[in-house]
């Protein structure tokens, strides 16, 4: 499908009406208008000039046609309502100076340069039996010339010029920030080929294995590896951090992402199409035209609410005059007023902005949340399950206790063998700091004890290095006996080092627990989360020992991948819940629970299940995210509120006889300027 960018689209009701009509034609049945990114998606088999005219009869555009932005049904719309206004003004300066049929004159040129646009779609809607906003306000014109209201009249169709304008521009802030996103990607890279000379070629050219130079100041153009040269990399576009991060040969870059000092020479471990920053770009794209449960309620409202207007606006028209013995002109006046009050603008732009805006301001911070549903969906949760193990904690095992009862042979030994074993336990004893310092030793034999540990034999002494297993040989003497318990009760994982004879020391082994684990859960349960769930395969002691440091609600322990998901479904059916995790065994559990939010930095199938995306290595802007949430779904209520409140208020007043058709259009458009504004508040939050 070929993809145009558009302009002159504010409307979300007439973009959905347009893409009706595109549909019809031969060829266009799978074409999409999407209203949020201002983009058409057709078929290459379309007659591009009627989709041409179906987007004129809306005043909008394709971009690659004309080179102005306006932001409205119509290409000046500015520039038409100022006119518009200037004569309007005029006719108060020349009232009583000039023949009436001068100020008629004036009257209809303000009207017809300020509204014809809405004027010919409506009375074209009419033939039709279409009713939306442009035919209410078509019939309010024509009614209000028709009885004389000539002032009035022009009024309406300035002010509904000024609220199209307004509309128009309050969408485009909101997509222009969007589109400020979407512009990291870098164009171009410097290739270097097999004979040392470089080339320039566009990153869609890029191949994995392939070699590029990254100068400083240039971004670099797809997912890496460092192979030479010593930099600090900003990653803020892929991960929200702001502080860059330094990187050296054999570390991991991600496309998009900013060389700040130095010569990088870089090797692409992935094609641009499959790289991180790619996928965030189609991700935040796709999320932007996904609707919302209260958008599509909105939409299908909105549908049955005009042509309720109507009624209700023809029977403001006749029962006065047939009950009350009213007059027919005062009735049929108010009647019009109800038709400009009932207009849906308002209504359906509550939604949209608000949510648009929320995901750009999650977007920023490198959470990137897959559609307008998820983001209202997160604002919802009561409840959320984290897998402890690289979530919570780091995912990397250090050593947190020793007991050296033969120091010298204990960390020689510990040395020697570990240094045969890629297990993630021998190398947190690895990197303990009297390992390192201990002398070097050669075993002449490692074996594996299975489901125990190992046998070494070094200097032709047998050594056993493992669980309590390997102890089995031993008669263990009161004071070990204690530290083991001691260090099982602290929920460690221990690894013994004995002889044939004697325990030569034990280590206490842990997962570290996230520097940000500490204080997210007060957090959290401050932003109204009721219930924080730690779900782990480890041992219940270790469970607790991490529980209790990072103050989570509830912990469910020694889980197998599938008991995992048993535990979600279990747990959703009492609240809202959200599953946090980063590793494929996570995959199923993300889809099970009511929202799946996934680490950025863990495995491909998490990240593709997940409903929500943490690019950092993370959890620290979990919080902001649901703040953001919360926020964008109040000021969705809040919309609706003003929106529905405002026109209720004005129908109120008909039934004393005082709404008037300027103040009906004020109060049409008061309510779509103070949605549009409150909807891009979200835009300004500060982060916590």
């Amino acid at each position: 499908m070929k993809e145009y960018k558009l302009q002159g689209l504010s409307c979300a009701n007439c973009a959905a009406e347009m893409e009706e009509e595109i549909r019809k034609l031969n060829h266009g049945e799978d074409s999409e208008l999407q209203f949020s990114s201002s983009k058409l998606k057709v078929q290459d088999g379309i007659d591009m000039e009627k989709v041409r005219r179906i987007l004129k009869s809306d005043g909008a555009s394709l971009v690659d046609e004309e080179n102005n932005h306006d932001h409205s049904h119509g290409p000046n719309m500015k520039q038409l309502v100022i006119i518009s206004s200037l004569i309007f003004g005029a006719t108060f300066l020349l009232e009583g100076m000039v023949a009436p049929f001068v100020l008629i004159g004036m009257y209809l040129a303000a009207i017809t340069i300020s509204g014809y646009q809405t004027f010919w779609k409506g009375l074209k809607n009419l033939v039709r039996l279409k009713f939306n906003i442009d035919t209410l306000m078509t019939i309010a014109l024509v009614g209000a010339v028709a009885i004389g209201e000539w002032k009035e009249a022009t009024l309406v169709a300035i002010l509904f010029g000024l609220n199209e304008y307004l509309e128009g521009l309050g969408m485009e802030k909101a997509r222009s920030s969007m589109e400020q996103l979407l512009k990291v990607a870098p164009k171009q890279a410097t290739r270097l080929l097999a004979d040392g000379t470089e080339e320039v070629v566009g990153i869609e050219d890029l191949q994995e294995g392939d070699l590029v130079l990254v100068k400083a100041g240039e971004k670099i153009p797809s997912d890496g590896v460092v192979v030479a040269g010593y930099s600090s990399v900003n990653e803020a576009a892929i991960t929200g951090e702001s502080l860059p991060v330094d990187k050296k040969p054999g570390e991991k870059l991600f496309g998009g992402s900013i060389n700040n000092e130095g010569l990088m020479k870089v090797e692409i471990s992935k094609a641009y199409n499959d790289s991180s920053l790619a996928k965030i770009l189609q991700l935040v794209e796709e999320a932007q035209e996904r609707k919302t449960p209260t958008e599509l309620f909105i939409n299908r409202f909105a549908k049955y609410y005009t042509p309720l207007i109507m009624v209700i606006s023809g029977l403001v028209m006749v029962i006065p005059p047939f009950l009350f013995s009213a007059s027919w002109g005062g009735s049929f006046y108010q009647g019009l007023a109800v038709l400009i009050v009932g207009c849906p603008c308002a209504l359906i732009l509550s939604s949209p902005i608000a949510i648009l805006s929320g995901i750009t301001k999650n977007a920023r911070n490198g959470i990137l949340v897959k559609g307008g549903a998820f983001l209202e969906q997160l604002g919802k949760i009561e409840s959320i399950a984290f897998d402890k193990t690289g979530t919570l904690t780091k995912g990397e095992p250090k050593v947190h206790a020793v007991h050296a009862y033969e120091e010298e042979r204990f960390f020689s030994v510990a040395s020697a063998v570990e240094r045969n074993s890629s297990h993630p336990i021998a190398k947190a004893i690895l990197e303990e700091e009297h390992v390192q310092k201990a002398r070097s030793l050669e075993p002449s034999s490692v074996d594996t004890i299975p489901g125990k540990g190992v046998r070494a034999v070094i200097d032709e002494k047998t050594y056993f290095v493992g669980s309590e297993q390997t102890l089995t040989h031993l008669t263990i003497s009161k004071d070990v006996r204690a530290d083991i318990d001691k260090l099982k009760e602290d929920g460690f994982t221990l690894v013994i080092i004995s002889d044939e004879k004697n325990v030569l020391g034990l280590f206490g082994v842990a997962d570290e627990v996230r520097e940000e684990s500490r204080t997210l859960m007060k957090r959290l349960h401050s932003l109204g989360i009721k219930h924080t769930i730690m779900l782990t395969g480890d041992h219940e002691k270790t469970a607790g020992k991490v529980a209790a440091e990072i103050g989570v609600t509830d912990v469910h322990a020694q889980l197998l991948p599938d008991q995992k998901v048993e535990k979600v479904d279990e747990l959703k059916r009492n609240s809202k819940l959200a599953m946090i995790g980063d590793g494929i065994n996570d995959a199923p559990a993300l889809a099970m629970a009511d929202l799946g939010i996934a680490m950025g930095k863990g495995t491909d199938s998490a990240i593709e299940t997940a409903d929500i995306v943490l690019m950092q290595d993370h959890l620290g802007k979990l919080p902001n995210a649901f703040r953001i949430a919360k926020r964008v779904n109040a000021v969705v209520k809040w919309n609706i509120g003003i929106a529905l409140g405002l026109k209720v208020i004005a129908l109120l007043l008909t039934i004393p006889g005082w709404l008037t058709l300027w103040f009906a259009i004020l109060a049409d458009m008061g309510a779509t300027i103070l949605v549009t504004l409150i909807s891009l508040t979200i835009l300004l939050m500060k982060d916590k």
